[in-house]
């Protein structure tokens, strides 16, 4: 259970419809148990929730095998089952009712929010129902009155007719684009530079900043399929993400192992020979130095701060809360740049951290202009310098 952190729901699909062999249920079909010995039968029968035939798309969907065939049909898409999931109806108040009343049992448990997955395949008014039947979080850990977190996962390059536009007005959104760009410019794929992030919202055909969600990967596409292709950076890359005002940002909640271990989509992680997994001796990528805090850090300290005073390489200032240097070219960068920070030095947060009345990584000092010199090899394995407002000496 996710407690007092976001969870993942799926809320229009169900089990699988024909394939006995689920990895995560016990089967002896017909008849069969779910995680916690519940039970369901191949007739679309789940006596737990209870769920019954009726409670499910088939008489809308108008292929022949029951899935989704053209998904340039947004009557197929989200009224014809996904690959073998059953497909819930959810124009039925009473399935909107059991959807709501699951989430809330999550809310009273302390989940603070949900993504909801593949919302494409669900009517917009549909997901409008069941949101505005939602509680507030638990006083027990958040605020009186505050709404549970949603983001809502669509997939949307431009090439079919649903669009993600559908949802801005119900929660966050996935901006997948966002991280198929940063990831062409960040690899100066046909000759795309980082210069050119300046504008990125309105430039690149982002959704609105308020609208959107963004990442620099996830579960699917560190695994080599999902949206984004080969362009995807992978989760030692959200620095310059976390930097820019843009969006709501997403850190991959991971681990890291031995690269060789995670081939051909095997999920992991690493096992002993009893099947309890070594997770506890594996580097937490979230909170990877740089990787992790020290840049989530940054982004509250900078949190309603203007992108400003940005130079073409690319530099950017944070108002006078926080400023980020980055070089992506092939020689060495040193320049001097208007940081917009009051004088003082500084400890880079990228290279270490502010340790007392030290820095364990690099000092950068800023002069009574606000100006500083920055040096950067671009032979460096992180050739990016940060400063803010709290890593002031």
């Amino acid at each position: 259970m996710l407690v007092s952190t976001c969870g993942l729901v799926t809320l229009q699909t169900s089990t699988a419809d024909s394939r006995p062999s689920i990895p995560t249920l016990s089967c002896n079909w017909p008849d069969c148990a779910g995680y916690l010995g519940t039970g369901f039968t191949v007739d679309q029968s789940f006596s737990s929730v209870p769920y019954s035939y009726l409670d499910f798309n088939d008489g809308k969907c108008k292929t022949g095998s029951g899935h989704i065939e053209n998904y340039h049909d947004i009557y197929q898409v989200r009224d014809c089952c996904l690959e073998d999931l059953l497909d819930l109806a959810l124009e039925k108040d009473y399935v909107r009712g059991k959807l709501a009343e699951y989430l809330n049992k999550l809310i009273d448990l302390g989940v603070a929010g949900f993504r909801v997955d593949a919302c494409k395949h669900m009517w917009p008014g549909d997901l409008t129902n069941v949101y505005g039947r939602l509680k507030t979080l638990n006083t027990k850990w958040f605020p009186s009155g505050t709404k549970p977190f949603i983001y809502q996962e669509i997939i949307d390059l431009s090439g079919e007719p649903i669009k993600a536009s559908e949802y801005y007005g119900l929660a966050r959104v996935t901006e997948f684009k966002h991280s198929a760009k940063l990831g062409t410019v960040v690899r100066k794929w046909n000759g795309e530079k980082l210069s050119y992030l300046k504008n990125w919202e309105e430039d690149w055909g982002f959704m609105p900043s308020d609208r959107g969600l963004v990442f620099v990967d996830n579960h699917d596409n560190q695994r080599g399929h999902g949206a984004g292709g080969a362009s995807v950076l992978t989760f030692w890359d959200s620095r310059l993400m976390l930097a820019h005002p843009y969006g709501v940002t997403r850190v991959m909640s991971s681990y890291r192992w031995d690269r060789t271990i995670d081939q051909n989509d095997w999920m992991g992680p690493p096992s002993f020979s009893d099947g309890s997994t070594k997770l506890s001796h594996q580097p937490r990528l979230h909170l990877w130095g740089q990787l992790g805090m020290n840049m989530v850090t940054f982004r509250n300290v900078v949190n309603g701060q203007p992108l400003s005073t940005s130079w073409k390489e690319i530099a950017f200032s944070r108002g006078n809360k926080g400023f980020i240097v980055i070089n992506n070219d092939d020689w060495a960068l040193n320049v001097t740049l208007n940081t917009g920070l009051p004088k003082g030095t500084y400890c880079d947060v990228i290279s270490g951290d502010k340790s007392g009345g030290s820095c364990t990584g690099r000092e950068v000092s800023v002069d009574a202009d606000g100006r500083a010199t920055f040096s950067i090899s671009n032979t460096d394995e992180d050739p990016f310098i940060a400063i803010h407002a709290d890593s002031k000496l």
